[in-house]
């Protein structure tokens, strides 16, 4: 059922990705600072690298049960929301508080990608 969970949310990740960066390229272009377009456009792309992440995690879930996947897709979402959803507020101008927070979701990002090292060598 958490495959099938981490697929949708996957899919819904590389949708809004597309979704974003074209917000970006079209809407935001003119209106954003240089500085602020390309945080916008970090966060379009670690939003999709994780999508495709989160996707292998869910197809390899299909075949092997393994705590360290479930762990790394969850942790692959986490980052999302915190990386990715905290530079696109920063640079619509959310609060100075969401700067602190972008770190928090790149070390999910990193303990992610971490345990599903860990899958891998269990397996």
């Amino acid at each position: 059922m958490i495959a099938k969970t981490y697929l949708i949310v996957a899919a819904s990740m590389g949708m809004l990705s597309v979704m974003l960066g074209a917000f970006a390229a079209h809407g935001l272009k003119a209106k954003l600072s240089e500085t602020l377009l390309h945080a916008f456009q970090t966060g379009v792309q670690y939003l999709f690298f994780h999508a495709l992440a989160l996707l292998a995690v869910a197809i390899l879930l299909r075949s092997i049960t393994s705590v360290w996947l479930h762990g790394a897709g969850a942790l692959f979402i986490a980052g999302a929301l915190l990386f990715s959803g905290s530079l696109f507020g920063l640079a619509l101008g959310g609060p100075s508080w969401l700067g602190p927070v972008t770190p928090m979701g790149g070390l999910c990002f990193i303990l992610g990608w971490a345990a599903l090292i860990v899958a891998a060598v269990k397996i």
